[in-house]
């Protein structure tokens, strides 16, 4: 069932949507020192922090759950939905929560509700009416999942608009998980760059209001073919060729696309040690007699590793590039690593784009993987 993205709003280190997509036409890399913690302990010293209003040298409470009413509201005004009249449910995608919250409280005595730590109480602020609020944490392809699960929704008639999101803002715990991997701090987070360092966290929200593409009067901003999903459950962190060639090949059947319809991959591009040649392999089997491939890029050398948000925020930015016919380079990256050899990873400039169709890579730990394809009509 095809679906149709109606509404639409994220943020990022770089600043709104407008924001964030001039950014990345100039290559920006949004990387800075962290802030709010003793790095000195956690083996990380940057990160691609989201600039809350008014934000002093005190840690704001709360912050992924400010972020995401906010897209969530804007996306829905957009769309022209009015939940008081239609039956609208709201799927949050995280990897984290408001984990930053807990961690305060326990280190620092800052009280939290517990009813906090779900997302419902920040969506009905801005949103009292909305039917449900349902949060789903599937680690680093959150907000892929959340996207499934609305086309599914949608599909079975359970609701007259889905609004998929995600969110997630750092959290002391996992800036030490992450700092513990890497010999040295990482410098920057460069997406299939040979000698690349290690992730680096970015935060933020997204939010895409979802109605069956069939409703009266639509006029979508981009239309949502099919949401592939595995999970191959071969390490609690490595990801698998074949876990992710999986979820590549389900999304293609409910799409029903080949890999020659696919002009575009927004590639889930960590700068990893095992992400990115282990994604590469899997583009290069799956694209694998589809002369010349679809153009790659990834976003995270600009944005950051959003974890939750990560799969959403490529979905938008794949819409703006074939909107504007203009791709991304992905920051970081000069000298591909070898196993990228065929792929037309976008590399320096922007590279110009006809496609209409594109596909979009989240995987998570314990190959949690969500891959969507979407087609964009200009």
């Amino acid at each position: 069932m095809d679906v149709a993205i109606t509404g639409a709003d994220f943020l990022t280190c770089l600043g709104d949507a407008d924001a964030t997509f001039a950014a990345l036409r100039e290559g920006v890399d949004g990387s800075e020192p962290l802030r709010f913690y003793d790095t000195g302990r956690m083996g990380v010293t940057r990160g691609y922090h989201v600039d809350d209003e008014g934000e002093d040298q005190d840690e704001p409470a709360l912050r992924a759950g400010r972020w995401l009413a906010r897209c969530v509201d804007r996306a829905v005004r957009q769309a022209g939905i009015d939940p008081a009249r239609e039956r609208v449910s709201v799927i949050v995608g995280t990897g984290l929560r408001e984990l930053r919250a807990v961690e305060r409280w326990a280190l620092d005595d800052v009280p939290v509700h517990r009813r906090d730590l779900h997302f419902d109480a920040a969506v009905r602020a801005v949103l009292p009416e909305v039917t449900e609020v349902i949060t789903v944490s599937n680690a680093c392809s959150a907000s892929g999942h959340a996207l499934a699960l609305a086309q599914d929704m949608l599909a079975a008639g359970e609701a007259d608009a889905v609004v998929a999101a995600g969110c997630d803002a750092m959290s002391e715990s996992m800036l030490t998980m992450i700092g513990r991997v890497a010999d040295t701090p990482t410098a920057a987070l460069q997406p299939f760059q040979e000698g690349r360092a290690g992730v680096l966290l970015g935060e933020g929200a997204v939010a895409v209001v979802l109605q069956a593409g069939t409703a009266e009067g639509i006029r979508p901003l981009a239309t949502v073919l099919g949401t592939g999903l595995s999970c191959d459950a071969h390490h609690e962190t490595a990801p698998d060729v074949g876990g992710i060639v999986a979820a590549m090949r389900d999304a293609h059947g409910r799409a029903g696309v080949s890999p020659g319809d696919i002009g575009l991959v927004l590639a889930h591009g960590t700068g990893t040690a095992l992400n990115d040649p282990t994604e590469a392999a899997a583009l290069r089997e799956v694209f694998d007699g589809a002369a010349p491939g679809p153009l790659v890029t990834g976003v995270k050398g600009a944005i950051g590793h959003t974890s939750g948000s990560a799969a959403l925020m490529s979905l938008l930015i794949a819409v703006e590039s074939i909107r504007t016919g203009s791709v991304p380079a992905t920051v970081g990256l000069s000298e591909p690593i070898p196993q990228a050899a065929g792929l037309r990873l976008v590399v320096g400039e922007p590279a110009d784009c006809d496609a209409r169709v594109a596909q979009v890579n989240a995987f998570g730990f314990g190959g949690v993987n969500a891959v969507s394809i979407i087609r964009v009509d200009r």
